[in-house]
């Protein structure tokens, strides 16, 4: 059976929400569906940021500015989405993809600032609440196929120790969209179908640091945005990306070594575990299940 080319929501004339949209893997994506000659509207914070991606993905686009939409919107605040939302149905109709995807990485530490902690939290998470209650309900009385794409984290996954906030918040952002899936398909006469989207190493400005050039490990924000695309085709829900340092055999066995611990009862984070090092080696080598 031959698989089609994109999603059925992705044609010409339909409308892609995207936040945190100005930059990184949120603009790359943007500029993919704008080439598709979807509708685009890109939701961000800081004007000047806003005016040049806009300007840029109208560039991919062939009725140019014309279909191209910026929106200070701050995630945080479900009264902005649900304004945002209105907007977007005055200019386009209304929504078809949803792309939940602004965040933030500030680092944190279990009794560092609440306020860390605080903003952490609204935009990762709550964020990605409040813009899937916001649009999700017009989207599913369009009666049209649609998608929402929550950008998740291996973070939220394995947990690795060093930013506790982060960690939380993209687990959440698994948790809830797995539960909008199922909540999606079990919905009489609905055709908007939810995706996590697990980057791997992507060289964007919330991973950048003070490095000047891209690590040869890191996926582009073009690379992972592609990756998205052909997943999104073959109705993928876990869209599981690698890059080049880790490739998905390697993540594969990551995540099953976290869900084992619980199952084998061993030490949380065990694999950070002194005690357990020459384990996970071998299981990453293959000599256990």
């Amino acid at each position: 059976m031959t698989r089609p080319a994109t999603h059925p929501a992705l044609v010409a004339g339909a409308t892609a929400v995207i936040t945190g949209g100005a930059s990184g893997i949120g603009l790359a994506t943007a500029c993919r569906l704008a080439a598709l000659d979807l509708n685009i509207v890109i939701a961000d914070l800081g004007a000047d940021r806003l005016a040049a991606a806009a300007a840029t993905i109208a560039r991919h686009a062939p009725r140019g500015a014309s279909a191209v939409m910026a929106s200070q919107t701050d995630v945080s605040d479900p009264a902005a989405l649900a304004s945002l939302d209105t907007a977007v149905t005055a200019r386009f109709g209304g929504t078809d993809v949803l792309m939940n995807n602004a965040a933030i990485q500030s680092g944190s530490s279990l009794f560092g600032p609440q306020e860390v902690w605080d903003r952490v939290m609204a935009v990762n998470l709550w964020g990605v609440i409040h813009g899937s209650r916001a649009f999700a309900p017009g989207m599913i009385a369009r009666g049209r196929p649609g998608l929402i794409i929550n950008t998740g984290s291996k973070q939220g996954i394995t947990t690795p120790p060093g930013d506790p906030a982060y960690n939380i918040a993209k687990a959440g952002v698994k948790v809830f969209t797995e539960a909008l899936a199922h909540d999606l398909r079990n919905t009489p006469g609905a055709q908007v179908t939810a995706h996590l989207l697990i980057p791997g190493f992507v060289w964007t400005g919330l991973t950048r640091g003070e490095r000047t050039e891209k690590p040869a490990a890191a996926w582009t924000a073009e690379q992972t945005a592609a990756f998205l695309l052909d997943s999104l085709a073959q109705g993928d829900f876990y869209i599981l990306c690698p890059d080049n340092d880790v490739p998905r055999a390697l993540d594969e066995k990551r995540i099953a070594w976290a869900a084992g611990d619980i199952i084998a009862n061993r030490p949380a984070l065990s694999r950070w575990h002194p005690d357990w090092a020459e384990a996970f080696a071998a299981h990453v080598k293959g000599r256990d299940s």
